[in-house]
């Protein structure tokens, strides 16, 4: 009797630690992380996925509740870009939340907000998920280890390419229709202009007329060489800017805050470096 309750509890305990760990992620690209991280261990289910749709005009619904109440695990944004979470947590228990702009120490009052096109964010995030899946599920410690290790000579090839645009086109002058790409372009050494617009334009509030013909200028007077636009963003405001940009032969970057479906982290945000570098080739010096 003694040695088949041993068997049982080995049994029970086995079934705990081998159990599947499920995580919600607010926005997909923090999904694909922790299943480029978690492979077949983890169950993610991300919230807002739709490439095609603006995030801005998310809304909860019942469904969002349910699969956040059933997760042992949250990331989300933060940095105000997706407070509906927070209103959501204050009614959920025994749950592991990742607020990704806390764990980069980003969450400060009005701070640009798209903090995933920061170089070092989905390394960083994707060693804390690494440690947090082994601290949950010690059994495929080595596994998580290896998806890691992986995970990391993929990026390496992201931060390669940021060093080589840096080396070859630091100082260049370009603008964007909102501050999605900001991050990168930082780290690229680009010289963004007309940020004052680019937050009235991301806060949708409306630019003042000073305000938008400085920042018409930079396309009509050549003073950039490449535009940014939120291509999840298609109101009018946008779409003349596009035209204008058009008109002047400034090359123009579509950006994404929602990542396409059935790619990898490293390989999105690859493919917008190389429209970057694409872009900056084909414009006027």
């Amino acid at each position: 009797m003694r040695y088949l309750i041993a068997f049982i509890t080995m049994f029970f305990c086995h079934t705990i630690f081998a159990a599947t760990i499920n995580i919600v992620a607010a926005e997909n690209f923090y999904g694909q992380l922790a299943k480029e991280i978690g492979g077949s261990n983890v169950n993610v289910n991300s919230i807002i996925s739709n490439p095609n749709a603006d995030p801005h005009l998310f809304a909860t619904t019942a469904m969002t509740g349910k699969q956040i109440y059933n997760a042992q695990i949250i990331i989300y944004n933060g940095a105000n870009y997706d407070g509906w979470v927070d209103q959501i947590l204050k009614s959920q228990k025994n749950l592991t939340v990742i607020n990704v702009a806390s764990l980069m120490q980003l969450n400060k009052p009005n701070i640009n907000p798209h903090i995933w096109y920061k170089p070092d964010t989905v390394p960083t995030l994707a060693l804390y998920l690494t440690n947090l899946f082994i601290q949950m599920d010690n059994q495929h410690a080595a596994e998580y280890k290896q998806n890691l290790a992986r995970f990391l000579a993929e990026n390496k090839l992201v931060q390669t390419k940021v060093a080589a645009l840096k080396a070859k086109y630091a100082g260049v002058a370009v603008t964007a229709t909102e501050p999605v790409f900001n991050y990168m372009t930082d780290a690229i050494g680009l010289q963004m202009q007309g940020l004052d617009f680019q937050w009235k334009i991301m806060n949708d509030t409306e630019p003042s007329p000073k305000m938008l013909s400085s920042y018409l200028d930079l396309l009509n007077g050549h003073k950039v060489r490449l535009l940014f636009y939120n291509n999840q963003v298609t109101d009018g405001t946008t779409k003349n800017i596009l035209a204008i940009a058009k008109r002047n032969n400034i090359p123009v970057v579509g950006i994404s805050e929602t990542m396409p479906q059935n790619v990898s982290i490293n390989t999105w945000l690859f493919n917008q470096l190389n429209q970057t570098e694409q872009a900056l080739q084909m414009s006027k010096k």
